[in-house]
């Protein structure tokens, strides 16, 4: 507030050099050629880069996740014969300006063969899609199984179950501030230092090491003020190493700053999934089972943990309830898409979600009300340390308290008071929820509307006893 804070665009040093990026206008094409004479000949032009350069000096971009029979394609800092999503850096132009980078960067010509792109997950996995990468026989990139408890039993036992498709929207973090790295080599000591936007500079530090064929202790990163991150930054990105690469070539300080278009183009994406996902329980509004398929766009490539984010929607789909049999298959899929990652909860978000429309839609179709569905399947105070289905072990909770506790904070009785009037004076709009209420046998469908507002398409079907 009083302008006193230091991001990385605030570190300013003599010689210092700065860099703009060539990204790909195509969701998948292939290279023909890279024309970069005019943009070398430009003023102020020191540098210019593309992926053939760096090949064999700037490493690939790590991928940390560890799943079974995981595919992880080739994933370099410049692209060399192909791009495979919009926002691709192809080059890196350095120039004593980082205006004069950018007019140059607009000088190089890219001769491309537009491909055939695939931006749906589902589509990607159909027969004949585009591939992403051409080398893996499909565009699946990994397989996930979490089972605990007797499912099968569960949906036997069940009396009703609902089953609704719910989409996790991809989302873009735009934190205040958009990535930085300044880097500058001190050719005597053979020292690295790195000023960069990161929230983790320590592994930052190991990784620009290895994607570098550096000695850590040789490698510093200063991590300043970071204008918000939300899990965007915390990444290794491959515009951190080629920076680096490049104070080390030209011997002096480097500079990029990420411009707010980039930002959105090359920056980790989050969510993204298609979750089908199916309820057992029983009339009295006790669950009893969940089974879900989430189907997980990661985008092209892997950036650090983007195949393991969608597992913890898997581990935490229970969310605060006692369910006693949980099944989840995850499937990752690539598409011609920035890379997903971690971003404002990693993968749990998509799990609250998923588990409390479902407890909502029990409540809609036994017309109960939402809360006393919830306290019903809340763990008790002494149930704790309460094991889920899924494998976690939760330390200590009050759940029902806590509830009832913002419920009296709320108003909640008086609140359901003026809902119920609003339905009577014909305020509220339903949907055709009651008629799969009547086939279910469970009430008339001239009942009442129900207590929880608009839903998306959900079926309702009586399980045999």
């Amino acid at each position: 507030i009083q302008g006193l804070a230091h991001y990385v665009d605030d570190v300013q040093m003599p010689g210092m050099l700065d860099v703009a990026f060539v990204r790909s206008p195509y969701a998948n094409a292939r290279i023909r050629k890279i024309d970069a004479a005019a943009a070398q000949r430009a003023p102020g032009v020191v540098a210019v880069v593309t992926g053939a350069d760096i090949q064999g000096v700037c490493g690939q971009i790590p991928a940390a996740s560890a799943l079974p029979e995981l595919r992880v394609p080739p994933h370099f800092p410049l692209a060399t014969d192909r791009v495979r999503f919009v926002g691709e850096a192809i080059a890196a132009v350095v120039a004593d300006d980082r205006y004069r980078a950018r007019d140059a960067a607009e000088l190089i010509e890219i001769d491309y063969e537009p491909l055939p792109a695939v931006t749906n997950p589902e589509k990607a996995l159909a027969k004949g899609a585009p591939k992403v990468h051409e080398q893996f026989p499909d565009n699946q990139a990994c397989r996930w199984v979490l089972q605990g408890g007797d499912i099968k039993k569960a949906f036997q036992q069940a009396d009703l179950v609902v089953h609704q498709r719910l989409i996790n929207q991809r989302l873009i973090p735009v934190a205040m501030e958009p990535r930085g790295v300044v880097a500058k080599y001190d050719t005597g000591s053979g020292e690295l230092t790195v000023w960069s936007s990161t929230q983790i500079p320590h592994l930052l530090r190991t990784q620009i090491g290895v994607m570098l064929g550096i000695s850590e202790t040789h490698v510093r990163v200063i991590a300043p003020e970071v204008g918000g991150a939300f899990g965007s930054k915390l990444n290794v990105y491959g515009e951190e190493a080629l920076v680096a690469h490049l104070a080390r070539k030209l011997g002096r300080p480097v500079k990029w700053i990420e411009t707010r278009r980039e930002n959105f183009l090359a920056t980790i994406h989050g969510r993204d999934q298609i979750d089908d996902v199916e309820l057992a329980f029983k009339k009295d509004g006790r669950v009893l089972g969940l089974r879900a398929r989430i189907l997980a766009d990661l985008g092209a490539y892997h950036q650090l943990l983007t195949a393991a984010i969608p597992t913890l929607t898997g581990l935490m789909i229970e969310g605060c309830y006692k369910i006693p049999a949980v099944s989840v298959e995850y499937i990752g899929v690539f598409t011609n898409k920035m890379c997903t990652d971690a971003y404002r909860g990693a993968g749990r978000p998509e799990a609250t979600y998923i588990i409390e429309r479902m407890m909502d839609l029990v409540a809609q179709v036994l017309r109960k009300d939402p809360a006393a569905v919830r306290l019903k399947n809340f763990p008790g105070p002494k149930e704790f340390p309460f094991a889920t289905a899924t494998g976690l072990v939760y330390d200590s909770a009050n759940y029902p308290a806590g509830l009832k506790k913002a419920l009296d904070l709320v108003g909640y009785k008086k609140l359901r008071a003026e809902q119920e009037r609003g339905w009577k004076q014909g305020r509220y709009l339903g949907i055709g929820i009651s008629s799969y209420v009547e086939i279910c046998g469970l009430g008339p469908s001239s009942a009442a509307p129900p207590a929880v507002g608009w839903w998306e398409s959900a079926t309702v079907r009586i399980q045999p006893t």
